[in-house]
């Protein structure tokens, strides 16, 4: 979508919630004229024993990369990820729904993750839900870059 909208002509801002900027997207990213790439920085996976002091300072500043583009003239904000900010506690339901609320009807907002809350559904435009079926990494497989990142 990002890509789609930039050849457009669209000003695109992609930031990523969860996620150390490694993913291979970034780079092709960058590379496009129109889109603004933003990513807080590195961080640990989330392991089992839940979110550490850092994931709640990079959700923040993710956070505040989306509202910073209510004042860019964006004409489409992909909040990568910022759905399971959610799901762990990172971030407030309220905070995120704050965010949906600004750019309606001013920034064409798309916000990734799982298991949206029933008020996002309701109060978004389009709603597509991408259902796995079946990972390797149930079966003890590493992330390949490229592939899961």
């Amino acid at each position: 979508m990002a890509v789609r909208a930039a050849g457009a002509g669209l000003r695109v801002e992609f930031v990523q919630f969860m996620k150390s900027g490694t993913s291979g997207e970034v780079a092709v990213f960058k590379s496009i004229p129109g889109i603004r790439y933003r990513c807080p920085g590195e961080h640990p996976f989330i392991m089992s024993h839940g979110p550490e002091a850092v994931h709640f300072e990079h959700a923040n500043q993710a956070l505040k990369y989306a509202w910073e583009t209510l004042e860019n003239q964006t004409h489409l904000l992909i909040c990568d990820e910022i759905l399971d900010t959610i799901i762990f506690g990172i971030l407030e339901k309220e905070r995120v729904s704050d965010l949906m609320k600004a750019c309606k009807g001013k920034v064409e907002l798309v916000m990734t993750g799982r298991h949206a809350p029933r008020e996002f559904i309701d109060g978004a435009d389009y709603v597509t839900e991408l259902s796995q079926i079946k990972h390797a990494y149930y079966r003890g497989a590493r992330a390949r870059r490229g592939i899961e990142y």
